[in-house]
């Protein structure tokens, strides 16, 4: 098939590797390639990483930045760590790049969607957030979010991952490292506070800004994204919900989801009932979350939630990242 695969991030880089050698693929990104960028914050689990990697002919090891052991959490005016099992930074961007290499792109473009119709036998929306080309969604959930590239002379912050909840868990001030002397450093915040707070961080500890971004991240899970295909057009990742609301991680899930997507190319009821499947854990994970933020929650009405949501992060351990224990859990429902 000639398939045009819209919005070059991880999800549509990745597809761009897994489906150029058994169709002819033409990737967009509305994006320049000088500026071409990733805005989280290249977070992300080794483990499952290798995997997509090895299936593009790459070995994600050439890409990590830093090797995490523990993360840093303050909550409640209190400070207690996670062991980290594979949770890292990477080169998001240079992964990207490398799993798109010798396929034709075309930067600073977002195409009509009739000239694609008449060109391409199939359409996937890998837009993210921006769903270009899918139906509006009708009850769509998002949280607004802002970032820091950060340069550090001497002393940087913390020597590892570090996470604040905000109150009610309306979203999470983190700092990622890059390396020796670089981090990432932002927010997303249901109640707006996020640029002040990472305002405030950077006051705190210094450091150069060499770069900032912001855009909303859906935390909409999949069940409220319907549909996922519409005439030629088939949404993966972020722009049919599949980032973990919990976390608003979204990276392992849409490479995930593109595999689904392949699996299932040219059969999309098959494509969408699958994805219903996989991702349906998350539809509880952001009713937990819409309740701590709307201040909700009650541990004895909700406690069957959190055991489920506790469960499926005990059980993929490796998939997340860290070490998962249900005190920490009870911290998080009590916050």
């Amino acid at each position: 098939m000639k398939i045009a695969v819209v919005g070059i991030g991880v999800a549509g880089g990745y597809l761009l590797a897994r489906l150029k050698n058994e169709h002819e693929v033409v990737g967009f990104e509305r994006s320049s390639q000088e500026n071409h960028d990733s805005i989280c914050a290249w977070g992300t689990t080794k483990g499952p990483m290798q995997e997509f990697a090895r299936k593009c002919g790459l070995d994600f090891n050439d890409y990590v930045i830093h090797d995490g052991k523990n993360m840093y959490i303050d909550m409640n005016s209190q400070r207690f760590n996670i062991k980290l099992m594979g949770l890292c930074t990477y080169n998001k961007i240079g992964l990207i790049k490398d799993m798109a290499k010798d396929c034709k792109i075309h930067y600073n473009t977002t195409p009509k969607l009739a000239d694609l119709g008449s060109e391409f036998d199939l359409i996937v929306d890998a837009t993210g957030f921006y769903r270009t080309y899918l139906p509006k969604i009708a009850q769509d959930f998002h949280l607004p979010t802002f970032q820091y590239k950060v340069q550090y002379e001497d002393k940087v912050p913390f020597d590892d991952f570090y996470l604040k909840p905000f109150s009610s868990i309306s979203g999470y001030f983190w700092y990622f490292p890059l390396g020796e002397k670089l981090a990432h450093i932002g927010a997303g915040d249901k109640n707006r506070s996020h640029v002040e707070e990472t305002d405030t961080f950077l006051k705190k500890y210094g450091g150069k800004v060499i770069k900032k971004v912001g855009r909303p991240i859906r935390l909409a899970t999949p069940d409220m994204c319907e549909p996922f295909y519409n005439g030629k057009v088939v949404g993966v990742g972020e722009s049919i919900g599949t980032v973990y609301p919990l976390l608003g991680e979204g990276i392992i899930p849409s490479m995930t989801c593109a595999d689904i997507f392949i699996e299932n190319l040219g059969n999309n009821e098959r494509y969408r009932q699958q994805v219903l499947e996989k991702f349906a854990i998350y539809s509880k994970v952001l009713a937990f979350v819409r309740n701590k933020m709307d201040s909700k929650f009650g541990m004895i009405k909700h406690f069957a939630d959190l055991i489920a949501i506790y469960r499926y992060m005990k059980k993929n351990e490796q998939r997340f990242g860290m070490e998962i224990k249900m005190t920490d859990m009870m911290k998080v429902a009590r916050a």
